[in-house]
């Protein structure tokens, strides 16, 4: 039951982690769809960047930890079908999650390229150049939504097909009386 649980808690983290909650808040400053009104200030842009980078940082760890997730999936769905049950669905929405993060992963890449380049913001996160500073957070932001578009779907997907295979498939109720007891026999 417990390696239920944590496997639906790290499909529910990965698909939450993966995916920017705002549109990094970079999104304020390029609005397309009305000009901004006056000029935006130096430490807007110095906020926007921190907060840019904090969404980075946490899409990076999701990324880190993509692989020992997809493998304890890989290993209860292994379980499961020598016991005879089908985990077609499952897998299949595994394989295309893990598709989804191979195509994903390049866009992130990118966009540590961005980071690394910060054009338009000093070594310590202050704007030295606003025009070039708000491109920088455009470009970040767009690399970061694209990530978020590509891996949202087959991530509820996945963790659909979990929940659908854990509901068709309970796990069996142990025996009345049927409990670990410790030996005490050494």
């Amino acid at each position: 039951m417990f390696k239920k649980i944590v496997l639906i808690a790290l499909v529910a983290m990965l698909s939450i982690a993966a995916l920017p909650t705002a549109s990094v808040s970079a999104s304020e400053l390029t609005d397309e769809t009305s000009p901004p009104t006056g000029e935006v200030t130096g430490e807007k842009l110095e906020a926007a960047w921190e907060r840019a980078l904090l969404l980075n940082e946490r899409v990076g760890k999701t990324f880190e930890r993509v692989d020992t997730l997809t493998e304890k999936i890989q290993t209860l769905i292994e379980k499961a079908d020598e016991k005879g049950m089908d985990t077609s669905a499952v897998q299949a929405a595994l394989d295309a999650f893990n598709a989804a993060v191979d195509e994903a992963y390049p866009v992130y890449e990118a966009a540590q390229d961005v980071i690394a380049a910060h054009a338009g913001f000093d070594a310590n996160g202050k704007v030295t150049d606003a025009e070039t500073a708000q491109a920088t957070l455009k470009s970040l932001g767009e690399s970061l939504k694209e990530i978020r578009g590509m891996t949202v779907e087959s991530g509820k997907a996945l963790r659909d097909a979990i929940k659908a295979f854990r509901e068709a498939n309970p796990r069996p109720e142990k025996p009345e009386g049927a409990s670990f007891s410790p030996s005490t026999s050494g």
